[in-house]
Formats: C-alpha cells, structure tokens, sequence
C-alpha cells in the first residue's frame, strides 16, 4: 500500500511540473536568473495583472492598459522608502538603455506624501528618465498584491505577470538586463 502511495505521489508530482512548465511557464523556466535576479519569484501561470488607476505626470488617470504591448517592469515605491532610494538609480538606467517601443520602466509612488514630494525624491536621485506616477490612494498597491516596497512586477506584452522582486535590485546590472531582453525577445506563442 505505501509502494502504491509512492508511485501515485510521484505520478502527481510529475503532473503538475508539467502543467506549470507548458504554454508561458516553460519559457518562464528557461529565463536567465542570475544576480539580484534570482531574488524574483516566477509566476509560471501568468495571469492577468489588475488594470487599476493612478496618475500621471499631469495628475491624469492612467492604467496599464496604456502599455499594452511592452514588457513593463512595474515598481512601486515610496518616498520614506530607503532601499527605493538605493533602488531608483538602476531602475532610471534601465528606463535609459531599454525605455522604448519595447520597454518601459513604470514606477508608481505610493506615496500620501503628494506629487511635489515625490518629484523632489526622483530628482535628488537623479531619476530623469523616470515618469513621477503617483498613487496617494495606495489602491493599486494593494489591488496589485504588494506586501511591502519596494515591489518591481515584471509584465508581459500580454499585460500577465511573469514575475516579482520584493525588496530593491540592481536593475542596471547585467543580470537584469540579460533579462529584459530574454522578455522583450519572447516569442509570442511563449506568452500566449
């Protein structure tokens, strides 16, 4: 009987590794994680990241629908956030060397601080190429399911996500970098 519990078990196992590496999770799976990058957790099902609103640079509202179509490394930050401090100069270059029709770095404060602090905190960084997004709601957070901040999801052209990083990264590092482009190099039938 336990030999037969045994077999059934490894049967199961070996089920669901399958079914968590077709379609997106096999392509998932053969991403390069190394550096900082080892730090993301995989989402091998890729389900739909919410469309919730927050502000742009001009306090109008936006979704991530307005992406759709770029591989998006979505951070959610904070002002009063020290490891965002050490974090938003990597992510401003990795916005300046991959931003584009194919990429796009999209930090959103959560931050009740307001629009005027947080610009203030991107230019103390030297965050020029970052766009000021701000949420003072701190609903998408939420919707977004982060549990702490720093929080970067990295989002499929497809608007699913691939997976996320909670605490800061080297997101300039060649580790990162070697990642993004195995995402914006995805073949569509990988993340369908």
């Amino acid at each position: 009987m336990i030999r037969v519990l045994k077999v059934v078990a490894l049967i199961c196992f070996g089920l669901a590794t399958v079914l968590a590496l077709s379609e997106g999770g096999a392509f998932a799976a053969r991403l390069p994680l190394s550096g900082d990058m080892r730090k993301l957790t995989l989402s091998y099902d890729r389900k739909p990241v919410a469309d919730v609103e927050f502000r742009d640079e001009n306090d109008r509202p936006v979704t991530l629908e307005a992406f759709r179509g770029k591989v998006i490394a979505l951070n959610l930050w904070a002002s009063w956030c020290v490891p965002c401090r050490e974090e938003m100069p990597a992510l401003n270059k990795l916005q300046a060397e991959r931003g584009g029709k194919d990429f796009a770095v999209i930090a959103v404060a959560q931050d009740r601080s307001g629009r005027a602090k947080v610009e203030k905190f991107l230019a103390e960084v030297g965050a020029d190429k970052i766009v000021p997004y701000l949420d003072t709601s701190m609903k998408s957070g939420r919707s977004w399911g982060a549990v702490g901040l720093p929080t970067t999801i990295l989002i499929d052209r497809q608007g699913r996500e691939v997976g996320r990083l909670l605490g800061g990264a080297d997101w300039a590092s060649p580790a990162a970098l070697e990642l993004i482009d195995a995402l914006i190099n995805e073949p569509q039938t990988a993340a369908k």
